[in-house]
């Protein structure tokens, strides 16, 4: 007989489908069971569309009456973009609810099995937690730290250099680990990066892979230096911070155009004011790309969640040669220190991921 934990790896699976076209929702898979056999099965395509179980229920190929639902995440009891899913289990006739997790969020949490339990379906949760909770860490930290989920991505030179003192970083790590870090894009609802690092290389902040989805582009930009045809602006999903001391003339000719800006009082932008501002638009998750001051500022504020390093073979030398600015710790017990690492290599590149203390 299949166990429990057998269709809660199914409907993981399914989840990881949505991945970065569900934010700010989870990603989140659902199968139907029935005599041992699958009978049913969905994943939430893209936010604003059917939940999991919805899918999973229009799915069925015989009546679930008495059947096993079995979903990684705690079905929801409000009414958002789509109505509540735990209705349409109700009506169903499904016999029981299989979860790994309630939902963080305080709106659903707890409240959606309780009204399924009220219905007379049996519920059970915790099945495959940690691994669901992995999928949707970013979820997760939102809605329990009440702020976006913070990943930095840089890549160095093995003296910890990003860029030469010239500000030419072009490239550092080899095109498969460019290739991988772009792909990494996909996985967050947004990415960021300081107005230098487009002043400098005028970047594209897409994945540049068919079928996957590109992230909001959010830059830093104090003063508002942007170009009017910097690649960012291609088009309106871009969110601009700014400040007070900005002119308000380009201000309102950037607003005109449909771009997004965020002003601030103070001449720097604060990381964890403008983690909140960001929170308050439903952005869950942001990659912060660069450059060496803007990572810095992250470091000193300590908001960071995640950490990718790729390190390539050679060394760039100079004392005005770019590296992770900011403060910096005062002692090595300061410093950020990563745990769960793991490791993957690029031939000569290689790739460390770890996870903030």
């Amino acid at each position: 007989m299949p166990s429990d934990e057998f269709f809660i790896k199914l409907a993981i699976k399914l989840a990881e489908k949505g991945l970065s076209w569900t934010n700010p929702n989870p990603m989140v898979g659902a199968v139907i069971a029935k005599n041992d056999r699958v009978i049913g099965k969905g994943f939430h395509h893209k936010v604003g569309l059917a939940h999991a179980e919805v899918e999973a229920l229009k799915a069925v190929t015989e009546d679930p009456q008495g059947a096993t639902m079995y979903v990684n995440l705690e079905p929801c009891v409000i009414f958002g973009r789509t109505p509540p899913c735990t209705d349409a289990i109700i009506k169903s006739g499904i016999k029981k609810i299989v979860c790994c997790s309630f939902d963080p969020n305080p709106k659903v949490h707890g409240k959606g099995i309780a009204k399924l339990q009220e219905a007379g379906i049996q519920t059970s949760v915790g099945v495959l937690a940690d691994e669901a909770r992995l999928l949707n860490e970013a979820f997760f930290t939102f809605h329990e730290k009440k702020r976006p989920y913070v990943a930095i991505k840089f890549a160095a030179s093995l003296d910890g250099k990003i860029a030469t003192k010239t500000g030419d970083s072009k490239w550092i790590t080899n095109e498969k680990a460019r290739k991988y870090a772009r792909a990494l894009r996909g996985q967050y609802q947004a990415v960021l990066v300081g107005i230098n690092t487009i002043l400098a290389d005028n970047p594209n902040l897409g994945t540049r892979i068919k079928g996957k989805k590109d992230p909001i582009r959010i830059i830093l930009d104090p003063q508002l230096k942007i170009p009017s045809n910097a690649e960012v602006l291609r088009n309106t999903k871009t969110i601009i911070a700014t400040t007070t001391k900005a002119s308000k003339s380009k201000k309102e000719q950037l607003q005109n155009q449909g771009f997004t800006l965020l002003t601030f009082n103070s001449e720097r932008i604060g990381v964890p004011e403008f983690l909140s501002k960001l929170g308050e638009k439903e952005i869950i998750s942001i990659l912060v790309e660069g450059g060496g001051e803007t990572l810095g500022s992250f470091v000193d504020s300590k908001i960071i969640d995640k950490v990718y390093a790729f390190h390539a073979p050679i060394l760039i030398g100079g004392k005005k040669a770019i590296g992770i600015g900011g403060n910096g710790a005062r002692s090595i017990q300061q410093a950020l220190q990563l745990k769960n690492i793991s490791h993957k290599k690029f031939n000569d590149n290689f790739l460390t991921i770890g996870y903030v203390v």
